[in-house]
């Protein structure tokens, strides 16, 4: 036998999946995309008695008929790159749904292993199989297994070596033996009439089975039209559908899925016995608070304001201790060269480098911390509730509770966010979901709440204000995408079934992992994209240098002071003074300064000075930037030898307000060019990446200046 085998993992969503996938795999994943496609792939490596498995994660789906990218991809890398096993992980406490996907495999005659996950739930729920019987109708070794516990790894991994053995033990032998669903007379008749035609074709033969083929073509499936489909096999697939159609009364693709869902009832009856009276679940307890139609989003809303309480209360003391070491590194740093002494490599080390990336990274505690409390929330089965709750509200903008998934999907980031409407098949939703998706917090704006928030509002609001700015951005989008639907987007929306999955208790390695993902993500992207826009400013607030005349002015100005009769604390505060005044001035006279002067009248209206509008326009790359640039801005710009802290400074220039309307801004304002060049790609259009990266800096604009406006008139949060 191969000593490297390629495992495929499919399933439906919230199978368990992922959670399966992570037990096998743990730390030994990589993450990338399909080619020619944004669809993450997830690869892992899993070694079982001297054999090395790949293990490829598809994107969840409940079909191989493809209507999404994420079905198209999952359904492409099995028919083409052939995995020597796939393993079907099904949720065995809704057994019939889930058994769909693995007939569906079952025909294409893939060497094929069932995973029964959840098999402690379905036990607790009075269920029980026959997993002989079970596996005989499905042509496929069964394996029952509790993927949040670990239970039943051992002898997944034995089921997919056998049945890999036995894969190969019948290569270049007859094609592998599977059960046959028989679709009744009229089906099978139009299907032998399509094989026959198909079989002519060595090179479809060669590769595929004929009769799924077949199956596809009658189903209407595109894809598989376009792949195998000659003229005369067209017109043979036209004269059965109608046919089809004339005889049972509907198309074809929903008597097939009539007849699939009946073999798959048939084994149940004869295979699955319910030992007890089935009543209501804890999870149907639950469930009758968590998406009651009163309760359902102020539940939905407590939570999310518990999540971003505790995001500042035990983010806190680990954000003091990354500060902290910056602060002793910018100290050892600075003990490299005399005191006083002046020098381009130190400044570029300590208010460039130190300075830019350092400011970001002290909030990765409360990015860590927001995405573990997201990842709770998903891996226990709330997420799918909080779509479900929002569905009646998403109804009454034009969308339903499906958008809501990329929608929440934004507050880690906008890019999946977008990718993630290909599930929406009406693209009039698919357009108005990813043109309001930036108005959700992603994780980049994390840092500059984690810096605004600390720095004007006291311990007790700190939470709240973080709830408010997140509720503001839902507000914002769902009003936006009421008027794009009766707008430039009008159209009817449509019809939606959201499958509520059992509540689950999520597992800590699962858990962990998906936090880290999203945290090593992070710290990425400030050891590159942000460390070189960090280098780029500090060269932009650093050249020009002041004339020789002007530094000269300051020079007699010092000396004057020294020259006087003044105390020696006098003299002191006076230099100080005078070194701010010189610090202020560079900066003034640097590339980034004379940008920031050239358009502070556009930003005034806000609250904004030129120094707040250097940020904004390096926030345009990555909104974490912002962070960076103002730590730079404020490093170069005051000069004090007591070091203070960037959030002392922005406290003794601006008022809550403005504090405030920073962080509005940064909301609303245009996403970062990563998302522009996303979207783009995923509208098909440059109009609409246009459309939203204008539009929203327009109303950004407005927006901000109205609540600025308003709070001066009535003297709120100016002092």
């Amino acid at each position: 036998m191969k000593s490297k085998i390629v495992v495929a993992l499919a399933g439906n969503p919230n199978s368990g999946k992922s959670t399966i996938f992570n037990r096998l795999t743990g730390a030994r994943q990589h993450v990338g995309n399909y080619p020619g496609v944004t669809v993450e792939r997830k690869e892992g490596i899993c070694k079982h008695n001297d054999i090395e498995m790949q293990i490829v994660d598809l994107p969840g789906t409940y079909s191989l008929t493809a209507y999404s990218a994420e079905e198209l991809v999952a359904r492409n890398f099995v028919i083409d790159e052939r995995p020597d096993v796939v393993v079907d992980i099904i949720d065995s406490s809704n057994l019939e749904r889930n058994l769909y996907l693995a007939v569906q495999f079952m025909e294409l005659g893939v060497p094929l292993v069932l995973a029964f996950n959840m098999s402690d739930q379905a036990r607790a729920m009075g269920y029980e199989f026959d997993i002989e019987k079970l596996s005989r109708f499905f042509g496929a070794r069964i394996v029952k297994t509790v993927g949040n516990k670990g239970t039943g790894m051992e002898e997944l991994l034995d089921a997919i070596v056998l049945t890999a053995k036995e894969d190969e033990g019948l290569a270049g032998k007859s094609r592998r033996r599977v059960p046959s669903i028989n679709y009744g007379q009229e089906i099978e008749e139009e299907l032998q009439k399509i094989e026959s035609l198909i079989k002519k074709s060595d090179s479809i033969t060669d590769r595929y089975d004929p009769r799924w083929i077949a199956i596809k073509l009658l189903e209407n499936d595109k894809d598989i039209t376009a792949r195998f489909g000659s003229s005369e096999i067209n017109k043979q697939v036209e004269k059965s559908i109608l046919h089809i159609e004339e005889i049972l009364g509907e198309p074809p693709e929903t008597a097939i899925a009539g007849c699939r869902y009946g073999f798959i009832s048939g084994a149940c009856q004869e295979a699955v016995r319910s030992t007890i009276e089935l009543r209501h679940t804890i999870s149907d307890r639950i469930d009758s608070v968590a998406t009651n139609r009163i309760l359902g989003i102020p539940v939905f809303l407590g939570l999310m304001y518990l999540v971003f309480n505790l995001v500042f209360t035990l983010g806190n003391l680990p954000m003091e201790w990354i500060d902290g070491f910056f602060g002793w590194l910018s100290g050892v740093v600075q003990g490299w060269w005399p005191q006083g002494s002046e020098s381009l490599l130190k400044s570029l080390l300590i208010d460039g480098i130190i300075g830019g990336v350092g400011g970001v990274i002290v909030f990765l505690p409360n990015i860590l911390l927001l995405f573990l409390a997201i990842a709770i929330l998903e891996d226990s089965g709330y997420m799918a509730r909080a779509a479900f709750v929002m569905d009646r509200l998403m109804h009454k903008i034009g969308l339903h509770g499906k958008s809501f998934i990329p929608l929440l999907l934004g507050f880690g980031c906008t890019i999946p966010a977008i990718m993630a409407t290909r599930t929406l098949e009406n693209e009039r939703d698919r357009l108005t979901t990813m043109l309001v998706a930036p108005l959700m917090s992603c994780g980049a704006r994390l840092p500059i709440y984690a810096l605004i928030i600390p720095a004007f509002f006291p311990q007790a609001w700190q939470g709240r204000m973080l709830w408010i700015i997140y509720m503001i951005g839902i507000a914002l989008a769902i009003l936006l995408a009421k008027i794009l639907r009766i707008s430039l987007l009008k159209g009817e929306a449509v019809p939606f079934v959201m499958e509520l999955p059992p509540y689950r208790m999520p597992t800590i390695k699962g858990t962990l992992i998906h936090m880290w993902e999203h945290g090593w993500l992070f710290l990425r992207k400030a050891g590159t994209i942000i460390l070189g826009i960090s280098v780029l400013l500090w060269v932009t607030t650093t050249f020009p240098s002041l004339p020789n005349s002007v530094k000269a002015g300051f020079n007699n100005e010092r000396n004057a002071v020294m020259a006087s009769h003044l105390t020696e604390r006098e003299k002191a505060d006076q230099i100080s003074a005078i070194a701010n005044k010189e610090a202020e001035a560079s900066l003034e006279y640097s590339i980034a300064g004379r940008v920031g002067r050239a358009l502070e009248p556009l930003f005034t209206p806000m609250g904004f000075d030129w120094k707040l509008v250097t940020p904004v326009i390096g926030a345009v790359a990555a909104k974490e930037v912002f962070v960076a640039q103002l730590g730079i801005v404020f490093s170069v710009g005051e000069a004090d030898e007591e070091s203070q802290s960037l959030r002392s400074k922005l406290q003794a220039r601006y008022t809550p307000l403005q504090g405030f309307c920073i962080m509005l801004f940064m909301l609303i304002v245009a996403p970062c060019m990563a998302t522009f060049a996303v979207m783009k790609s995923e509208s098909g259009s440059w109009k609409w990446a246009i459309l939203q990266f204008w539009g929203l800096t327009v109303l950004a604009w407005i927006i901000t200046t109205t609540v600025y406006q308003f709070g001066k008139l009535l003297g709120i949060g100016i002092s």
